[in-house]
């Protein structure tokens, strides 16, 4: 299983962006997907994570700002982020838990990471 991610790069304050996410390889089924983010030092923590069913999970920090979909013919998520603030500046990771063809027990997986730098 790979997750190839999208999208990163260099934005002003208060600009918008869009990551995307594709998840692809020996794949059973899809429990969710969303997005993560890390800066140096701190913990990995929770942007936006949305379940298979719909439900939907948003960081305070985020919210009101950011609009997760989820492609799911392709397999893929989507990150929709306006109003950007110096405070997203992070490396921002993909994550997929699902089913793998042949496992019995489902898990995360992790795309490779991209940046995103918000210049004030």
């Amino acid at each position: 299983v790979q997750l190839q991610a999208s999208g990163g790069g260099l934005v002003q304050a208060g600009g918008s962006l869009r990551l995307s996410c594709a998840a692809s390889g020996s794949i059973f089924s899809l429990n969710g997907m969303g997005w993560y983010r890390q800066t140096p030092g701190k913990e990995r923590e929770l942007v936006a994570r949305m379940s298979s069913g719909g439900t939907t999970t948003y960081a305070d920090s985020v919210k009101g700002r950011s609009t997760l979909s989820w492609d799911a013919p392709k397999n893929a998520v989507h990150l929709q982020m306006n109003n950007l603030k110096s405070e997203d500046t992070a490396v921002y990771y993909c994550i997929a838990n699902l089913f793998s063809i042949g496992e019995k027990w489902p898990r995360d997986y992790w795309g490779q990471g991209t940046l995103v730098t918000v210049s004030s």
